[in-house]
């Protein structure tokens, strides 16, 4: 039964309409109109409808007019259109960073911001990637404190953890937490991670956001950092895969076959020498173990050419791992 409260909502609900039940492929005639409002309780006439869609124009709804045997009404732009929405649900479900869960969640809330015809299409187009996923649900709520303690200028406290092979978390430090000056978030190979400045060991420390609990703004005020001293972006580039490691400088020499993955790893950026079939790169690194893998997965289309001090570690790796093989 109508009521005077809903007929107050007219307009509300005939917008409403218009963007859950209509797009270009999709029109809804006046009487369509009419009767959609009815579900809601609201009784209205056909010259109204007509005034009330003038109204959601100049409030800024971009309303078209399709002809065909009748008249139709459709919204014809949002403020994200099919492809970008199907852009954001591809990355959503193949985050690794996300949950199963969460993931399902977020698909659903980008599906709201169109049509119900194409959201159906959009959930069709999304393939559930058999990708490993995180199992830590309080992620998203570690990320907006790591945020607000950013923006607010306080430290930021948390438990942090390791898991077992019963999936159970085991806490370092017994469970006690950790209270550092954030500095920011960097989402790195499909992780991402808190940096922070420790005034312990008067250097950059960095953890996972996945593997940490009950994160919270201190009542404490962060350390200032001189920006000349430590400096974030340098340091994310420095440090090879977020791993900790000594920065030294390189020369790798590659087959030219591997021309992406040199790319995709080091940025466009890079200066390529020629050599022959091969090219070479003098590059910045962390002399670690991440580094090391990331070159040995390529076989010998790739060596490290200098320095020896890295040559040696490559050396210790591949006689450890024929140690293991052999």
């Amino acid at each position: 039964m109508p009521t005077s409260q809903n007929q107050k909502m007219k307009l509300l609900y005939l917008m409403k309409i218009l963007m859950e039940r209509t797009d270009e492929d999709h029109s809804l005639t006046v009487q369509n109109l009419l009767s959609a409002l009815a579900e809601y309780g609201v009784i209205a006439e056909r010259k109204s409808i007509y005034s009330d869609l003038e109204l959601l124009r100049e409030y800024g709804v971009d309303i078209e007019m399709k002809q065909s045997r009748t008249f139709g009404y459709y919204v014809a732009s949002r403020l994200f259109e099919l492809p970008e929405l199907k852009l954001l649900a591809d990355a959503v479900q193949s985050s690794r960073f996300i949950t199963r869960k969460k993931s399902s969640e977020l698909i659903d809330k980008l599906s709201s911001l169109t049509s119900i015809h194409q959201a159906a299409h959009l959930s069709r187009n999304v393939i559930a990637a058999d990708n490993p996923k995180a199992i830590n649900e309080s992620v998203y709520y570690n990320i907006d404190a790591i945020h607000t303690a950013i923006n607010s200028g306080y430290k930021i406290c948390f438990k942090y953890f390791d898991y077992t092979v019963n999936k159970t978390r085991v806490y370092r430090r017994a469970g006690e937490f950790y209270c550092h000056t954030p500095l920011a978030l960097c989402w790195n190979d499909d992780k991402y991670y808190l940096i922070c400045y420790s005034e312990k060991y008067d250097n950059f420390v960095h953890y996972r956001v996945d593997r940490m609990s009950n994160a919270t703004v201190s009542d404490e005020i962060s350390e200032k950092v001189d920006k000349k001293r430590f400096n974030v972006s340098a340091h994310i580039k420095h440090v090879f895969g977020m791993y900790s490691g000594k920065v030294i400088r390189a020369k790798l020499n590659f087959d030219n076959s591997l021309i992406n993955a040199v790319l995709d790893r080091f940025g466009p950026e890079i200066k390529l020498y020629k050599k022959g079939n091969n090219f070479e790169i003098n590059v910045e690194v962390s002399e670690s173990p991440v580094f090391l893998s990331w070159i040995a997965q390529f076989g010998d289309n790739a060596v490290i050419v200098s320095p020896e001090s890295l040559r040696g570690e490559m050396r210790k790796l591949i006689i450890a791992l024929n140690e293991k093989y052999n």
